[in-house]
Order: structure tokens, then sequence, then C-alpha cells
């Protein structure tokens, strides 16, 4: 029995919705985020003057400590309210950098929510606290920081709130980061501390830009956020891109099927916001804390606004020839944030309610069927397998196969040379992982570039 909704129509593209039995469950945090504690976040965090990443680390009420620290006491009351079901730590490091000329102490502020049957089974949400003016050096001037990105630091704040309320198969971690405008590196300290955790990480939702919804020209869209996810794998490894060369999967990285992922939940959680999906790792010429999880090879995709204002990023406060400047409060718009949130919590409890992906292999030369093979997944009672043409973007929306037990089908008559295959896993409950593509490098592990 077909337990797939209709599709959804995101432009020309049909999305399909996954694990739509266990919608419901992942909508109903959604519903509980708060527009009014996001801005009252956003107030807090621009109140602290600047928190720029050399700013003081000491003073109580203005720079990157007093915000760090506001930021754990957060999740310290979070945590409280679910019965201390939080554990809480503040990973650091020393750093030094092009942007950093001496070295500076580095600290995340993190929050974990251990999953009930696969502790270390990981989906990760987070945004950075640091702000910047128009000189990337100037740690003295005020530099609010209201949308880059206050608004992603308190939409990871409030996804805690929310999320912390219920109870998940696999780990959510919430995480606050420091650095990122000195050079990723509050991204980069987390990915490590993942590694060095042992975390199995299913997808990182980074969220940099995501509480605006006009640009500098006047253009606004409030009914589209985008999410960025990279093609060819940035960890994979030179008999990877050999083999991607024979069998395909320059489309199909995990973190590409993360956002086919996210797109697909979209409609279901409101029907005003739409996930425009952008085929990169990042913006041209720039980049955000999702990459250094790309190079370690854990999937991982960038929330941001559909249209970016340039006048209110990065730079100082000030106006010229009537043009005001400065990433001020003002300028954001809280319903938009709100929307972003909720598609952000409702990714997250489907994510932290699935098994992890397969790893499947596709076996279909010099044949007129084809062969899908996987290994059993932790968590999983059936897998969907998924078919799509070369040159399609997204999955069919009904699956080739539908609910199987086996862990390997025979599709007769499917000339492989035509299709992109896929698998994804079923939890009991319905809950349903993103497609993990049977293509080189379509796995959602790293791929040992350095072993």
């Amino acid at each position: 029995m077909n337990r797939f909704l209709p599709p959804l129509m995101f432009g020309l593209c049909t999305v399909p919705l996954f694990g739509t039995a266990a919608l419901a469950e992942s909508a109903e945090p959604a519903s509980a985020v708060s527009q009014a504690r996001l801005r009252s976040d956003v107030q807090a965090l621009v109140d602290f003057g600047t928190r720029h990443t050399l700013s003081s680390q000491t003073d109580s009420r203005r720079g990157i400590g007093a915000a760090r620290r506001w930021a754990e006491r957060h999740f310290r009351a979070s945590s409280k309210a679910c019965g201390n079901c939080l554990e809480i730590v503040t990973p650091e490091t020393m750093v030094s950098g092009s942007r950093i000329p001496e070295p500076v102490r580095l600290v995340d502020v993190v929050a974990i929510q251990r999953g009930t049957e696969r502790p270390n089974e990981v989906v990760i949400v987070q945004g950075h606290i640091d702000s910047r003016a128009t000189d990337v050096m100037d740690a003295k001037s005020d530099a609010p920081g209201a949308n880059d990105d206050g608004s992603g630091t308190a939409l990871v704040l409030e996804a805690a709130r929310v999320l912390s309320r219920h109870k998940y198969p696999a780990t959510i971690v919430y995480a606050v980061l420091s650095g990122e405008e000195q050079g990723l590196f509050g991204g980069k300290l987390l990915a490590d501390y993942a590694r060095q955790q042992g975390w199995t990480v299913k997808a990182v939702l980074n969220n940099d830009i995501v509480g605006g919804s006009c640009g500098s020209d006047g253009y606004c869209d409030d009914t589209h956020v985008r999410v960025f996810s990279e093609g060819p794998r940035a960890d994979a490894t030179d008999d990877t891109r050999a083999a991607a060369r024979r069998f395909g999967g320059e489309n199909d990285s995990p973190s590409r099927n993360v956002s086919r992922f996210v797109a697909g939940l979209a409609g279901a959680v409101q029907d005003d916001l739409a996930v425009r999906q952008i085929w990169r790792a990042d913006r041209m010429g720039r980049g955000g804390d999702q990459l250094p999880f790309l190079e370690q090879g854990y999937p991982a995709v960038r929330f941001t606004v559909a249209v970016e204002d340039y006048e209110h990023q990065h730079q100082d406060l000030r106006t010229e020839d009537g043009v005001t400047y400065g990433d001020t409060i003002e300028e954001m718009d809280f319903p938009y944030l709100a929307k972003v949130t909720r598609l952000n919590v409702a990714t997250l409890a489907a994510l932290a309610s699935a098994p992890m992906p397969p790893a499947p292999v596709a076996d279909a030369a010099v044949k007129t069927w084809t062969d899908v093979t996987w290994k059993p997944v932790n968590g999983a009672a059936a897998y969907n397998v998924w078919r799509r043409r070369s040159n399609a973007p997204d999955w069919e929306i009904e699956p080739v196969v539908s609910h199987t037990q086996d862990t390997s089908v025979k599709l007769e008559g499917l000339r492989g040379d035509d299709w992109i295959l896929g698998v994804s896993s079923i939890a009991a409950d319905g809950s349903e992982s993103p497609v993990a593509a049977a293509v080189p490098g379509g796995e959602f592990t790293p791929l040992g570039q350095d072993d």
C-alpha cells in the first residue's frame, strides 16, 4: 500500500514526501515555535554591542564572552524545563589565522539531547554567534549582527526549547558556534569534536542569515528559503572520483539528498514556505560553517534567506546618501524567521526519528535488469527503493519497491544505464530517512580520505 501523499509542486519540480506516517509528529513541535521568543533572543544578542571573536571574553555585558555565557544559560533553562534532558558542553581550542593574528581562545556552546535508542546517531543544528563590522578585524565598533547570525543563533536556541520536550531515537545536537567570521573556526571545532566523540552524523543543518526577506535592491521573497548542498563530495578520494566518472554520482552526495529530503518536508510543515534548492556548497565566493563538516565527510547543508541584503550585513552602522547601513534588528522579518525555524524543527524531528540511510550498491552493467543491494540498518523495519532519470532533479513520487524487508532487489527490465537508484530506511513507526543513492560516494558516512 502506498503511504505517500500527492506530490508537492515547487517550480517545475515534483518532490516526494518521505515518511508521511510520522510527519504529524514532526509538525507537532514545529507548531510550538514562538515568534516572540525569536525576536526577544535576537534583541538580547544585539544588546551585547559586538560579538566579534576578538572582543572581550570577560566583560559581563559586552562582547563574545558575555554572549556565549548568555547562550549557555539559555540552554540550561531549556534543560531544566525538560528534567535536565540536555547535556551542555563547551568545546574549546586556541586558534590563529589570517584574521586572528594572535592566538585566541575559541569556544562553542553545545547542548546534546541524547537519543533513546541510537544515541551515537546524531543530527546537528547550528548557527554562529559571532558578528562583525565592515573591517573584519574591528573588534571595538558596534556590530549588532541581528540577521548574521543572530537569526541562526535564535533559531538554534528555540529549536532546543521546543524539541527538548519530546524524545527521539537518535541524538539531536544544538550548537552555537564562534569564530565563523574569522575563518569558520567554530564549525571546524565542532566537526573535530564530532569525530572525537565517534558520532555517526546523519545531517548538519547550518543556519546562517535566516531572518530577512528583502534585498538591498528592494526585491522581496518571504515564501522561499534557500538550502545549499554540495555536488561532488569534499572528502572524495581519487578512487571515488574515478568511480563516479564510470558509474555516476555527481548529483548525489549525501548532502544533496538531505536537501531533497528537506524540500519534501516543507509543504507539510506550512503552506507558505518552500525550499529553493541551490546546488552548490555555498554562495558564490563565500562560505559558512557547514563547510568544515563537508571536508570531514559529514552530510551538511546551509539554510539561508531567499534574498540577501548586502547593505545590512558586514557593514558599519552609518547613514550615507540617505541609505542606512548595518545589520540591525529593524531590517529583519520575524514572521519569516519563525517559518524557517519551524522547517528546521520539523526536519530535525524527522531525521532524529528515522534510521540512518543504507549504503546501497547498484549493479546493472551489461544486463537488462538492475540488482540493488545494501546491508541491514539499525532501527530499520523496512526499506523503500527509489529511482529517477539521470537528468531528473528529484526522486520519483512513488518508490519503485515499497516497504520491502529484504536487503536486495532485482528490478527486472530496468536498464540501469538510464537511471539513478537509491534506498531509504523506514522505522517501525513509519519514520523514513533521506534517500541514499546507489552511486560511488552516496553513503552517509565519511569516505576515509586520510585512511
